[in-house]
């Protein structure tokens, strides 16, 4: 039987978390580097913790990078968290440049405020977009649980569907294009509110097309 929700396996992730928060659902959960896995799933969760030349070594080591290009042109949805979130871009420069996925367009950058990194804190999101479909049921200015030093930033804005501050540098904390949707913060380590977002991200494993 095919997984509901597929989590990637890259070794590089924060998998025992999320897994740990998914099973207050009922639904099948599966951890894997499979392509033929991966692509029969509902849908797709790409965790990360660490850094983005690391993860992207692991992902094109694994083939992983095609296999998420694949996954992308079914339609259904994939939720990237954290340095997965990251990923998803074109570039990074943390460490140097570094190509993405390019799933999305834009690039990752390293917040200003150097003194005061990591950013390991409760902050607030701003939801920015109408299109707050993986936000449905929180609260505007909810709090989530944040820990990093780079931040993604969309080349097309009316992507960034919130936002969240650092000392007076807005960044985004929320990304959605069409089937993909990506949060810099940690829903699994977030409570109730991280929850409801994963519990809209399985609603939207159901739904027939994201585009």
């Amino acid at each position: 039987m095919s997984a509901d929700i597929v989590i990637i396996d890259y070794g590089i992730g924060n998998i025992k978390s999320i897994c740990s928060a998914l099973s207050h659902f009922n639904i099948n959960i599966s951890i894997s580097n499979d392509e033929d896995e991966i692509l029969s799933a509902k849908g797709i969760i790409l965790p990360g913790v660490g850094a983005f030349k690391s993860g992207m070594k692991n992902l094109l080591e694994l083939n992983l990078d095609l296999t998420l290009k694949k996954y992308f042109e079914t339609n259904k949805p994939i939720l990237g968290i954290c340095l997965g979130m990251q990923l998803l871009f074109e570039s990074s420069e943390e460490f140097g440049f570094c190509e993405g996925l390019g799933l999305i367009e834009g690039k990752v950058q390293k917040l200003k405020n150097e003194k005061k990194l990591p950013h390991i804190a409760w902050s607030e999101i701003k939801k920015t977009n109408s299109d707050n479909t993986i936000l449905d049921g929180i609260n505007n200015n909810s709090d989530f649980y944040f820990v990093h030093s780079f931040v993604s930033y969309p080349k097309n804005t009316s992507e960034m569907i919130a936002s969240s501050n650092y000392y007076n540098q807005e960044f985004c904390s929320v990304v959605k294009k069409g089937n993909i949707y990506g949060c810099q913060f940690h829903p699994e380590k977030s409570g109730s509110k991280g929850l409801k977002l994963l519990e809209n991200f399985i609603r939207l494993t159901n739904k027939p097309s994201h585009r």
